[in-house]
């Protein structure tokens, strides 16, 4: 095997054997170029010859440097598969660049973290590390609903001069003194400081009206407690209010035959003998008035 001095490993090349040279410490590391492009099982031979070596470099040499950097190189694909788990958020908005820029960030993290004597792969430490990375950032850049740029852009200063304002005025201020600080409408700032609340969702289960110690014990009202419900009886009133008056238009033998069915629950055999006509009269009679009135709810 040539000299790791002399060695020179591309994208298309064969990597060393790192088992075979992690122990030659006092010979230069291999020069890779293209570091992005080599493949998969080679960059992860090769990560562990240069993870074992960059434990040993003194950090801010150019040795050093090289080997961190090129380990961020040879693994940045662990990021690009990491970030395909949040194609929907990125396709929602979100900037590809900025999450594999935040997903690298997590993947240096790792790398200066990992400790080779620990005897496990770097990709079972790096990608949690970067995904827990692009997962903060959602959190922290993303809103709960969608809220115009312009609002966006305006909460970031509203947060700011109310943060400048406190200091100056030893409490908070209110919308009039914020609005002539940022020499806005107060209609401008009411809607920045509403649309802010956007930013951030609250669970159903978190507690409310409570103090922090009550929150803390789960003793305080749960928020769903008070977020409102369909109520059965609404529905029942806007179908009477719609109902009554088109019953008001019927003729009065019409009403009576619903009064006697539907009020007083006689059969139609009995209604047909109060009116002297036939049960099947009755049924045909009940058929178009009923008809009519369903017909003139869904048009009401």
């Amino acid at each position: 095997m040539p000299r790791i001095a002399t060695a020179t490993i591309s994208a298309r090349g064969t990597a060393l054997d790192a088992s075979a040279v992690a122990g030659q410490f006092a010979e230069p590391l291999p020069q890779i170029d293209r570091a992005r492009e080599v493949a998969p099982r080679d960059a992860r031979e090769l990560s562990r010859l240069f993870l074992v070596r960059l434990r040993e470099l003194e950090e801010g040499t150019r040795e050093y440097q090289y080997a961190r950097n090129t380990l961020i190189e040879m693994n940045i694909s662990l990021v690009h598969f990491a970030a395909r788990r949040f194609t929907a958020r990125i396709n929602a908005g979100i900037e590809l660049d900025d999450v594999i820029q935040v997903g690298t960030i997590g993947l240096i993290k790792a790398i200066d973290r990992f400790d080779p004597e620990r005897e496990v792969e770097f990709s079972t430490l790096a990608l949690p590390c970067i995904t827990g990375e692009i997962k903060r950032y959602f959190r922290d850049t993303t809103w709960a609903v969608h809220v115009p740029r312009r609002l966006q852009e305006l909460r970031i200063e509203l947060a700011k001069t109310q943060e400048t304002l406190t200091e100056i005025l030893g409490r908070e201020p209110n919308v009039k003194e914020i609005a002539e600080h940022l020499e806005l409408p107060e209609e401008d700032v009411i809607e920045g400081l509403v649309a802010a609340n956007g930013h951030h969702s609250a669970s159903l289960d978190s507690a409310t009206g409570a103090t922090e110690r009550k929150a803390a014990r789960r003793e305080g009202r749960p928020l769903s407690d008070t977020v409102g419900d369909d109520d059965p009886a609404m529905t029942l009133f806007e179908d009477l209010h719609t109902l009554a008056p088109l019953l008001r238009e019927l003729g009065e033998r019409d009403r009576r035959i619903l009064r006697m069915r539907f009020a007083q629950e006689m059969t139609q055999a009995e209604i047909g003998a109060e009116l002297g006509i036939s049960q099947m009269q009755v049924s045909r009679l009940l058929t178009r008035i009923l008809t009519h009135l369903r017909s003139g709810m869904l048009t009401a």
